[in-house]
């Protein structure tokens, strides 16, 4: 975009950096899609009351998996969903973690999956932004007409929320916000890498009153033990 070589990107907005490139800049939040994680598993669930082994490429899924069921082990997946799909159908583990939307975009959503509604997802998942650059005000105005405004403010809060704690998206960081008649509810949490320790926040404001909601409850997060386990996560990860 910078070269001049494309006018517009669109990205899943969880995965874009919460500070955009000097000169480009969110033209259109997509309207939401599912948010929820799911695990993919392989039509056996005897393994949820006792040992089993998940794959995930996430530590927030990691942290929030181990949180729930400490017994389990959690192995490491990465590349495109094809590929991640193909590693779970060859190994002995019992399921994978993965974003309801990204499965249901490319129509690859297996029928052995159960919704983790206990698990709260990433900032802004589910969500699709639009970019353009700041000097283009034709592309502007023409994607400015696909916002999606609620989608828009509950991103922009997640997100909001996620800056303030300092974490990229390698921080086990979960925060959804969900608007209901004229309010604004916001789930947020903190975990350790190995799910341990949880620090988490709930609170509900007037819609009127969203702008630094996501920074007052990720400051709240800090202030409850937050900045030391940010602390702590970080150099854990440079080890």
């Amino acid at each position: 975009m910078i070269n001049g070589q494309v006018d517009i990107a669109v990205h899943s907005m969880k995965d874009v950096p919460t500070a955009l490139p000097i000169g480009i800049v969110q033209a259109a939040v997509l309207e939401r899609a599912n948010t929820l994680d799911i695990l993919v598993h392989k039509g056996n669930l005897d393994f949820l009351k006792g040992n089993g082994t998940i794959a995930t490429g996430s530590l927030r899924r990691q942290a929030q998996w181990l949180h729930k069921y400490p017994n389990h082990k959690v192995v490491d997946l990465r590349g495109n969903v094809n590929t991640r799909m193909q590693k779970l159908n060859e190994s002995d583990w019992n399921g994978a973690v993965f974003a309801a939307a990204g499965l249901e975009r490319i129509n690859l959503k297996p029928t052995d999956f159960i919704d983790l509604d206990w698990m709260i997802p990433a900032p802004a998942q589910g969500a699709m932004l639009v970019v353009a650059m700041e000097n283009d005000a034709f592309c502007k105005e023409a994607i400015g007409k696909l916002n999606h405004r609620e989608t828009e403010i509950c991103t922009q809060i997640e997100r909001e929320f996620l800056k303030t704690l300092e974490g990229g998206c390698t921080a086990p960081i979960g925060a959804l916000a969900r608007i209901n008649n004229n309010e604004i509810h916001l789930v947020g949490n903190l975990f350790s890498i190995d799910g341990k320790e949880k620090i988490e926040i709930e609170r509900t404001i007037s819609l009127d009153n969203w702008t630094n909601f996501g920074k007052e409850c990720a400051n709240e997060i800090l202030e409850k033990g937050g900045a030391t386990l940010m602390k702590s996560i970080k150099e854990s990860l440079k080890k």
